[in-house]
């Protein structure tokens, strides 16, 4: 492998290593987004309201059927990590394989999930007449696509274990350009609507799904890919399964109940879901600042554990702890205040524009709260804990939103009820992944061996 591309994770300055981590994949998660945000902004510019809500009620219900694939790339990122760490070659080697093999046959079936089952679960979702045809082409077209999402997902979560995140930035901007100038030759050139802007993000997913699996071919070492050794190894899937299939879980979960709030929104008619949209568009953007640093946190408490330097963990989850606070404090309230000029990128209906600023009032000046969540949750991952941080996911947000939903939510029936869910319930679950990863580390220091959770 080049040792160019990748970032030290056991030796020298923390922070300047983490940062050196943390900032590929933060703009790579910006580019990543780009591909659903241009197609916001097509489709609200060219093609109107209607189908500027299509595309935005289809997010949470990609994201429940997706989440549980991607939360076993979590597992792939750990075992790398850390068997990299412990320089075990064998280990590597078949992880690396068994990934590969996992990420083409869950995107396979995920064609098949999407098309059979986006119809009726948008319409259980309770999605407008007047948006749901748009919004199942939408999905139909968009889950066509699927094995390459999986494969550059997979693929992306090895090269951040060994400490490659430049590369998968490179491969992104690539393909975030050619998503961006197909959304405006389909949408304005053809009028294909939805249906263009669908096209142009699996194609340029695509695109960068081969740029990694073309990297991994290339790379010199122990993560080579090899075709000759593709299979699944049975030991190497359970161990990905143990620790990544919890966090899948989880992800499925929250997204359960963020389909809950998507259809409560849905009830406030298509101005509300545009607005809720956008909105939500511009959080994602600013959540890539936290998601950078859980999964530095993951990957660098992995190989540190590989390599049995115990005591570094610890300084590694404060390093990440800081880093993410800070950003969530800084750029949370910043958008808050620009928030009418933000909204206008989607769109300029003015309607649609104060309920996205009821949205960002509540989640992006408490930003910080589910940004430290996640940091912590991603050291408990990084230790091998997965289930422990999925009850605690679960109980202190799902739980408590859906309780939210069906009791605080009825008596008080506004879009700001809804959102004041989100950092209460973000508070209960940081604080208690917190204990957990106190009780997983002390528990460490005095064993020899790592016991998965």
């Amino acid at each position: 492998m080049r040792k160019s591309q990748n970032v030290d994770m056991l030796n020298g300055p923390l922070l300047k290593s983490i940062l050196l981590y943390a900032f590929p994949l933060m703009f790579s998660g910006i580019l990543q987004l780009l591909f659903n945000a241009a197609d916001m902004v097509v489709v609200g510019r060219f093609t109107g309201p209607q189908a500027l809500a299509a595309v935005g009620s289809t997010t949470s219900l990609i994201n429940l059927l997706v989440n549980l694939f991607i939360g076993i790339s979590v597992g792939t990122n750990v075992l790398v990590a850390r068997y990299v760490g412990a320089r075990d070659e064998a280990g590597v080697t078949e992880t690396v394989h068994t990934s590969v093999m996992v990420a083409a046959v869950t995107g396979f079936v995920l064609i098949f999930v999407g098309f059979f089952l986006s119809e009726p679960m948008l319409t259980l979702m309770g999605t407008p007449e007047d948006v749901i045809q748009q919004s199942v082409l939408y999905m139909r077209i968009y889950f066509a696509g699927m094995p390459a999402i999986m494969v550059y997902n997979f693929g992306a979560a090895i090269l951040r274990a060994i400490g490659d995140t430049k590369r998968p930035l490179y491969f992104l901007t690539l393909s975030g350009v050619v998503n961006v100038v197909l959304n405006l030759i389909f949408v304005i050139c053809f009028h294909m609507g939805v249906a263009g802007v669908a096209l142009a993000t699996i194609i340029s997913q695509a695109i960068s799904a081969y740029l990694v699996l073309l990297t991994l071919h290339q790379t010199e070492g122990i993560c080579q890919l090899r075709k000759e050794q593709l299979k699944i190894h049975s030991q190497r899937l359970i161990e990905m399964l143990r620790v990544g299939l919890p966090a899948g879980v989880q992800g499925c979960v929250f997204s359960i109940s963020n389909v809950l709030i998507q259809s409560s929104i849905n009830s406030f008619g298509s101005l509300a879901m545009a607005g809720n949209t956008a909105g939500f568009n511009i959080e994602a953007f600013l959540v890539q600042g936290s998601s950078a640093f859980y999964q530095s946190c993951v990957s660098f408490t992995s190989q540190n554990l590989g390599a049995g330097k115990i005591k570094r963990i610890k300084k590694i989850v404060l390093t990440c702890f800081m880093c993410t606070a800070v950003t969530g404090i800084v750029v949370g309230p910043l958008a808050t205040l620009f928030g009418e000029q933000l909204l206008l990128i989607f769109t300029d209906d003015p309607e649609v524009i104060r309920y996205g600023i009821i949205r960002m009032s509540y989640m992006c000046n408490t930003l910080c709260l589910g940004a430290v969540m996640d940091v912590m949750c991603g050291g408990m991952r990084g230790l091998g804990y997965s289930v422990a941080p999925m009850l605690a996911s679960l109980s202190g947000a799902c739980l408590f939103r859906i309780v939210w939903i069906y009791t605080i939510f009825q008596t008080h029936h506004t879009l700001e009820t809804l959102y004041l869910s989100y950092p209460i319930s973000w508070t209960l679950t940081f604080l208690v992944h917190t204990l957990c990863f106190v009780w997983a580390y002390h528990r460490l220091k005095k064993q020899s061996t790592l016991v998965l959770d």
